[in-house]
């Protein structure tokens, strides 16, 4: 009894002062927050049972004591700052004044995050194994990460990967690269990057490559439902090969791409770079990337990549893709 007590003082105690409450449509009861509503779909964290998806038709009425953007049918965004339970099919929008509305108005509801204020740290970090047994025996093992924190007006990214590949105990591949960014934000879309990049390769003619990189970029949004940003950047690069060693300068353009789909259980995710080189033999270089996420539980993914690299050298274009399925975790 002493233990079930402690318990339920320390979930009261670390859930938010502002919990919502679902009320459905046959009479029962939920408590949580609210994360997202999206595709007919709300996802509710609630301390007992984790996220739950609930259909929208099957909600009676609601209410939240936080800001939310409220998208409704025929209608611009609007914010509020509160919710209020009101009768079957309908709650009350409380902001600038009241005003009850149709539950099935309401295709979207977004939790405000404060911009440029709050600390935010989330990241992902997915692995793929492939062990392949026939005439050849060869075992591949491939890991990709990638996390940002973000605090006041500065914003740090991380990136990298791993790939590790042996064919009958021999080492076929064995490559790394690394990225880190850093943001400053200047308003609430517009920042500068400045960001370096290595990759090291023990089995192409290119061993090592150095970016150094810098140039502006716009955050067209960031929210509970993804985020999309687009930088351009000024860039000097170093390759280093049994050769010899090349430097030259290019012009790049980078785009960062999320959208949460079905309630936040599925993520569909793109990340791609465009390099110009200011040299007449390489016309550009792109390193692309799509895929999407499964969210397992709150915190195991399993995730679908297609990956696509497109290099246009003297007149002839090189490409190359890969798909990947792994599973990962997420925060």
């Amino acid at each position: 009894m002493l233990q079930r007590f402690l318990l339920s003082t320390v979930l009261l105690l670390a859930w938010p002062a502002w919990a919502d409450t679902v009320w459905l449509s046959n009479g029962d009861r939920l408590s949580g927050e609210i994360l997202l509503l999206d595709g007919g779909k709300l996802a509710l964290k609630t301390p007992y049972a984790g996220r739950v998806l609930i259909d929208w038709k099957d909600i009676g009425t609601l209410s939240s004591d936080k800001p939310l953007m409220l998208r409704r049918s025929g209608l611009d965004s609007e914010s509020s700052q509160q919710l209020q339970a009101d009768g079957p099919g309908q709650v009350t929008v409380v902001g600038a004044g009241r005003e009850t509305v149709a539950l099935a108005s309401i295709s979207r509801l977004v939790p405000l995050r404060p911009v440029l204020k709050d600390r935010l740290w989330e990241g992902n970090l997915d692995a793929k194994l492939d062990l392949e047994r026939n005439q050849d025996s060869t075992d591949e093992f491939k890991i990709k990460g990638d996390t940002r924190l973000e605090h006041g007006r500065w914003r740090h990214v991380l990136k990298g990967q791993l790939e590790h590949e042996t064919e009958n105990s021999e080492e076929s591949e064995d490559n790394w690269e690394l990225e880190y960014d850093l943001d400053r934000f200047f308003t609430d879309h517009w920042f500068w990057r400045t960001g370096y990049e290595q990759e090291e390769d023990q089995f192409e003619d290119i061993q090592r490559q150095r970016i150094l990189g810098s140039g502006p970029g716009y955050r067209f949004w960031d929210d509970e439902l993804g985020r999309f940003d687009l930088v351009g950047q000024v860039n000097r690069v170093r390759l280093d090969s049994a050769v010899g060693d090349f430097d030259f300068d290019t012009w790049s353009l980078e785009w960062d791409y999320k959208r949460k789909l079905w309630g936040t259980r599925l993520e569909f995710y793109s990340t791609a770079e465009l390099q110009v080189p200011q040299i007449d033999e390489i016309d550009y270089v792109l390193d692309s990337e799509f895929g999407l996420r499964y969210r397992l539980n709150d915190w195991a993914r399993l995730s679908l990549l297609y990956e696509l690299d497109q290099v246009r050298a003297l007149g002839d274009s090189y490409s190359e893709q890969r798909y990947l399925i792994g599973l990962g975790v997420g925060w």
